[in-house]
């Protein structure tokens, strides 16, 4: 057969979909504007004359969400995505640390109820933190995401009629800060239950005159009844660069919540202290002087006494939304990570991992456990790089969590000892 003419291809075929959108584009555009015009104007008509209807539609929605939000309670104890609801390991895993769960704080309500912490050996109960609850506080959110509804609600009342900061008791602002501000924060964000909010409010005032300094560096300790705010003995009368400087974050978060910004304005006038004479190592001593705002003669260290430092840093930057505002702590960060490369070693010839600690210029080949947060920081932190430079430290973070992993699994009991020396030769297995 030979081929249609166009002619002949035209009279015998219907033309294509877009033939006619493109033929008749304008006058569509035309009705559509002209309709959508209509609509809107009945719609403004409408919500005029007849408000009663839409205040009632305004309930019944306030009604649906108040429902929606009673069905998120009760399945947020579930906490799985839905690829994995027929994973068997996945439940089985997510059961065992929920029963882990229940068992801890069952016993915690029949041995220690309300007080710091539960003696596991002996059932005993002990106030290390002033009988502040310092257990229960700290696990509500985790009750509360766990869906244990039941537990929860007899925290609540516990924090409700029986939680007092009004005590004759020598607090760490630090310790106090993360664990009780924290905690009251993370339930009422969670919640929305504002008894959290006014008790965190409340243990914050009562932290607050420890920045009344001449540097604006804090003291670590302080009486919650009388506000006398002193430093340690065993400190030699500086403050500890883990203590007076990771409190950005609860803090701040409290200016967020009750729009009152004092508390963020006391814990970020020391870090823009900091960043003004921030080395290009980015590695601080342990011990500041808090009348003069200057560094103590003291070792570096990524493990106790200075650990959440760094870290503070970097999440507090998350936390602004890494924006221009907290670029500073960013920068800060990147520093203090030029240091921590600079304070790595590795084991021979098995090759671990580890941070040493630094007085002046010489280097101590030992590591605290505690300074196993690093991996996660550095993990976390990556994203901030560009690809090049975030693989490097994906990969040194890996090189520290392995270690990490062996400081509990080289002992019979699997449980790590608080710290690691590495003197020449020795190999980590």
């Amino acid at each position: 057969m030979g081929k249609k003419s166009a002619s002949s291809l035209s009279s015998s075929s219907p033309p294509p979909p877009s033939w006619w959108w493109w033929r008749y584009r304008l006058p569509l555009v035309i009705i559509s504007f002209v309709a959508l015009t209509w609509l809107l104007f009945d719609h403004r008509s409408l919500s005029l004359e007849d408000q009663v209807v839409v205040s009632r539609l305004n309930k019944e929605l306030k009604i649906l969400k108040n429902q929606l939000e009673n069905v998120k309670k009760r399945i947020r104890g579930w906490s799985v995505v839905e690829e994995d609801m027929d994973d068997p390991l996945n439940v089985e895993r997510r059961n065992a640390v929920k029963d882990a769960m229940v068992h801890a704080w069952t016993c915690y309500e029949k041995y220690a109820w309300g007080r710091d912490e539960l003696q596991p050996q002996t059932k005993d109960a002990a106030d290390t933190f002033g009988g502040l609850g310092a257990t229960l506080v700290d696990s509500l959110d985790t009750l509360y995401i766990m869906g244990l509804d039941q537990q929860f609600q007899r925290a609540r009342e516990w924090v409700a009629s029986s939680l007092n900061f009004n005590k004759n008791y020598e607090a760490s602002v630090f310790e106090t800060t993360i664990r009780v501000i924290g905690g009251l924060l993370s339930a009422y964000d969670l919640s929305d239950d504002k008894l959290f909010l006014d008790k965190a409010r409340d243990i914050a005032d009562r932290l607050l005159p420890a920045w009344n300094t001449p540097s604006g560096i804090p003291y670590n300790m302080i009486n919650l009844m009388y506000g006398n705010a002193h430093n340690p003995r065993w400190a030699g009368g500086k403050s500890i660069l883990a203590d007076a400087a990771s409190e950005q974050l609860e803090f701040i978060a409290l200016s967020q919540r009750t729009k009152d910004p004092k508390y963020q304005q006391k814990v970020e006038y020391v870090i823009k202290e900091f960043h003004k004479i921030f080395p290009a190592d980015g590695l601080l001593p342990i011990y500041l002087d808090p009348h003069t705002g200057t560094m103590s003669y003291s070792k570096v260290t990524f493990g106790a006494l200075g650990d959440s430092f760094y870290e503070y840093l970097l999440k507090a930057w998350i936390q602004g939304n890494k924006t221009e505002a907290v670029k500073h702590y960013r920068e800060m960060w990147e520093a203090s990570m030029k240091g921590l490369k600079s304070l790595i070693r590795r084991t021979t010839p098995s090759s671990f991992a580890y941070i040493c600690e630094k007085l002046g210029s010489s280097l101590t080949d030992k590591m605290d456990e505690l300074a196993c947060f690093a991996p996660g920081m550095l993990a976390l932190g990556s994203s901030g790089y560009d690809p090049g430079e975030a693989e490097k430290i994906l990969s040194l973070a890996e090189e520290l969590a392995w270690t990490c992993y062996n400081f509990y699994q080289t002992t019979p009991t699997k449980l790590a000892g608080e710290n690691y020396n590495f003197p020449a030769g020795q190999v980590l297995y």
